[in-house]
């Protein structure tokens, strides 16, 4: 039973980042990678967008840990998301194909998550970000990636948020 226990109980973590990598900075690619290894170190489960780029590359560490990956894809079916979407299945113990575009599958991405993790990124994981930020979600940005990890500090100051 302590057993259990103690696999129900990990820590879901999104890694969030830029499918299409060309605004990340050199580098990138092998923090993520790591980032996906220390997450299971950790005892935490990697959760991604079941994409190419920055996300993949945290399922790579993680399943060289032996951890767990689990993606979170924008299409119906397994069929789809490769043959439409054009996406990997592989480094993944499970996907969940949720039928709903892009929008929806970060807003349920991020919601499975217990706290989001930012390396580079683009628009998507800016919308990851917000979606994180608005549900009070725990959030690390791996700054020195590029792209919106790298943005994110000014985007907030500008955004003039008070309290609530």
């Amino acid at each position: 039973m302590e057993e259990m226990s103690k696999s129900y109980l990990k820590y879901k973590i999104c890694v969030s980042g830029a499918a299409r990598t060309d605004c990340c900075e050199p580098g990138a690619m092998a923090k993520t990678k790591e980032l996906g290894r220390e997450i299971v170190r950790q005892g935490g489960i990697v959760l991604t967008g079941a994409t190419t780029g920055v996300p993949y590359w945290a399922a790579i560490g993680a399943k060289e840990e032996d951890g767990i990956s689990i993606g979170f894809s924008p299409a119906a079916s397994e069929a789809a998301h490769v043959k439409t979407y054009h996406l990997p299945i592989d480094y993944f113990d499970m996907i969940v194909y949720t039928g709903f575009e892009y929008a929806g599958r970060n807003l349920i991405l991020t919601r499975a998550s217990d706290a989001v993790i930012i390396s580079c990124g683009r628009l998507g994981t800016l919308n990851e970000f917000t979606i994180a930020f608005e549900d009070k979600k725990p959030i690390g940005i791996l700054t020195g990636t590029g792209g919106m990890a790298d943005e994110i500090k000014a985007i907030v100051a500008k955004g003039n948020r008070g309290p609530g």
